[in-house]
């Protein structure tokens, strides 16, 4: 689900280690990806590396247009969008949010470009979803953060990917545990699964879902949790009543898939 592990990310802004030294073409403009110089596509499509993440930070710093190009110099390189998403957006997600732990960024610039990030999500949404759509299929799932969290662009991406495999998706950023409640209940649900950033409501969740799940429309309904916390300390989410699922997006759906056409079993 959503993933803003600050852990491990390659490089900080000011970094100048001579081996991820960018080219003088690249230093030029400052945007330009070192398999973008000198022509628009190259023969066999590699992954998206470190230094490439570290100019889509860079390019969301500067502005909204300069990230977009950044992607679409990706797409000329033969990227499709999920590599896109799960190679370039995401690890640029985590090495904004290693820059603030490292003081390299404020709260206010790691806020704009984390900002710039989803809305990439939004504006490249309808491509994606005819990227490799499958049929639509009957299932409903309610995807949601903790309330009050401060970050949802890694809970939106998941959502194209379910959206992408044919579900219905609601999506909601409760703003306190009232809206989670009422969000919850507010139709019915195959599935529901919440990603949670940090331990504030961890103890809130554990006594709420199971009543939520018990005075549900649909009393069936499965339940899971992702985010930042499944990622970082898993255990402290063992006394949840559900499931926790510490995957990229790709896998969280086939999990959740067949887990439904195993009957929520």
């Amino acid at each position: 689900m959503a993933q803003f592990n600050v852990r491990n990310s390659p490089i900080s802004p000011h970094e100048s280690d001579p081996a991820s030294t960018p080219s003088e073409a690249q230093r030029s403009n400052g945007l330009t990806g070192p398999r973008l110089v000198g022509g628009t596509s190259f023969s066999g499509k590699e992954a998206l590396d470190p230094l490439q993440v570290q100019i889509l930070a860079k390019a969301c710093m500067q502005g909204q247009e300069a990230a977009r190009q950044v992607i679409h110099g990706w797409q000329r390189q033969g990227q499709s969008l999920t590599d896109i998403y799960l190679q370039g957006v995401a690890p640029c997600a985590r090495l904004l949010g290693q820059w603030w732990s490292e003081d390299c960024l404020d709260f206010a610039m790691t806020t704009i470009g984390a900002t710039r990030l989803q809305q990439l999500l939004h504006d490249f949404s309808a491509e994606f979803l005819q990227e490799s759509p499958k049929p639509r299929n009957s299932w409903s799932l309610l995807l949601m953060t903790e309330p009050q969290a401060q970050h949802s662009m890694g809970l939106f991406m998941l959502s194209e990917f379910f959206k992408q495999a044919g579900w219905n998706v609601t999506l909601a950023v409760p703003q306190d545990v009232a809206e989670f409640k009422r969000v919850f209940h507010s139709d019915w649900f195959d599935a529901v699964g919440i990603s949670v950033s940090s331990d504030r409501h961890i103890e809130t969740l554990a006594h709420l879902l199971p009543q939520l799940k018990q005075s549900a429309d649909n009393l069936k309904t499965l339940l899971f949790l992702g985010g930042p916390m499944a990622l970082l300390d898993p255990g402290c989410l063992k006394g949840i009543a559900a499931e926790v699922v510490a995957e990229e997006a790709p896998a969280t759906v086939s999990w959740l898939t067949k887990k439904m056409r195993l009957g929520g079993s």
